[in-house]
């Protein structure tokens, strides 16, 4: 039977997921440079730190969810935690025993891939399952929130964390993701675990309805959901850049300064799922009105970047605005199948918000930062994503389960 709120340790365990996951790429990033230089190894080769980890994520994630609809969410996460945690240990131990170690560290980070293919967005399924009513909208925006501070908190801390060693940083995955693995495991009751165990094709047969019926709206909100993860980042890596090329900052210093947009982004998505879980009828609006001020925020960028104080003021609405769009597009997309099929739904939105991620920074890289036209581009298309939004995204149709219980 669902519930009108959680506990606040029951929030606090959902909320470790997305954190402990959000760890995976970005806490190495600051310490990119020592791999290279201990390893023997460049950029193209470090770069594959990331893609072993992103890419079997983004592919294990609808299975994840196809078989969490089937036998329940808690037996996916946990041992998928443990998981996580286990590659990392994988990576630290083979930097520590081999003399070359690279090709070990990537399987290790396979195997955190594939586990980090089993945490938030069945997280987030869990809490949909969990609650009813209008505090849900609150909820998922506290989870997005957790994600938002994971990405604030990883580059800091990996820069910290790098002091003691180049590799110390996969040891710390373990010591998170274990204990908050036995915490979903232990201190979350799920209700009615599994479905009716439908074979996969019938879950096939059924995710194909569920496209039939709502496909414009859902397939419109999936791209809306590819381009904020993919402007998110890629905005980053271009900040990144920037920060060290013009304003000479490096380490810890430039880790605090890209933490601002993104703080921004989390206090914003906590804040606009506060503000909607009473008013369900702007999900829209706010979703809307969230891209419409990140693209401003892209085209303003490059005419003010040698003006010293409107330029964080434009990087900073950025980030308010791709915060301003995730908790009403999770919502939206959370409540477009009912219970038995949200895990395949949820995890395909996973899938599509990975392969976002790992798509920004290469094509912002590709074409260059130091093109205006980037930004321009990239500022047009999120137009675009805001008026097929408003024109095609139909709230009512999509929430289809909106008295589920």
């Amino acid at each position: 039977m669902k519930r009108q709120s959680l506990g606040w340790s029951e929030l606090a365990i959902l909320g470790a997921v997305p954190f402990v996951m959000v760890l995976g790429n970005s806490m190495l990033i600051p310490v990119f440079p020592q791999f290279e230089q201990v390893l023997g190894i460049n950029q193209v080769k470090v770069g594959l730190l990331v893609t072993a980890f992103s890419l079997p994520a983004g592919l294990l994630i609808p299975f994840s969810g196809i078989l969490s609809d089937r036998i329940g969410r808690k037996i996916i996460i946990a041992p998928a935690l443990i998981l996580y945690g286990l590659g990392g240990l994988v990576a630290g131990i083979a930097s520590i025993t081999m003399k070359e170690p690279f090709t070990a560290i990537l399987v290790g980070r396979i195997l955190q891939g594939l586990g980090a293919g089993g945490t938030y967005q069945l997280a987030m399924a869990l809490t949909a399952d969990l609650i009813t009513g209008e505090k849900l909208t609150r909820y998922l925006g506290f989870l997005e929130a957790s994600n938002g501070l994971g990405k604030v908190v990883s580059p800091i801390l990996g820069s910290l964390v790098a002091l003691v060693s180049w590799y110390a940083p996969f040891f710390v995955y373990g010591v998170l993701a274990f204990p908050v693995a036995a915490a979903v495991w232990l201190g979350l009751h799920e209700p009615n675990p599994g479905g009716e165990g439908k074979s996969w094709s019938q879950y096939f047969t059924t995710l194909g309805q569920i496209v039939e019926k709502k496909g414009v709206s859902l397939l419109i909100a999936f791209v809306i959901g590819f381009l904020a993860l993919s402007v998110l980042f890629g905005f980053l890596s271009y900040l990144s850049d920037i920060l060290e090329q013009r304003f000479h900052l490096q380490g810890l210093l430039k880790g605090l300064a890209l933490a601002v947009p993104v703080s921004a982004m989390a206090l914003t998505s906590y804040s606009t799922g506060v503000f909607l879980e009473t008013r369900r009828h702007l999900l829209k609006g706010a979703l809307i009105l969230g891209i419409v001020m990140a693209a401003a925020a892209l085209a303003v960028v490059p005419l003010c970047i040698d003006m010293r104080f409107v330029f964080p003021v434009a990087v900073i609405a950025g980030g308010i605005g791709i915060g301003m769009v995730l908790p009403p597009l999770n919502t939206l997309i959370t409540a477009a199948a009912s219970q038995d099929e949200r895990g395949v739904v949820t995890s395909v939105y996973g899938t599509v918000r990975f392969f976002g991620v790992a798509v920004g920074p290469p094509v912002f890289g590709a074409i260059g930062f130091e093109r205006v036209g980037l930004f321009y581009g990239v500022g047009i298309l999120t137009v675009i994503a805001a008026i097929l939004g408003y024109l095609l995204i139909d709230p009512q149709r999509l929430m289809a389960y909106p008295t589920e219980s």
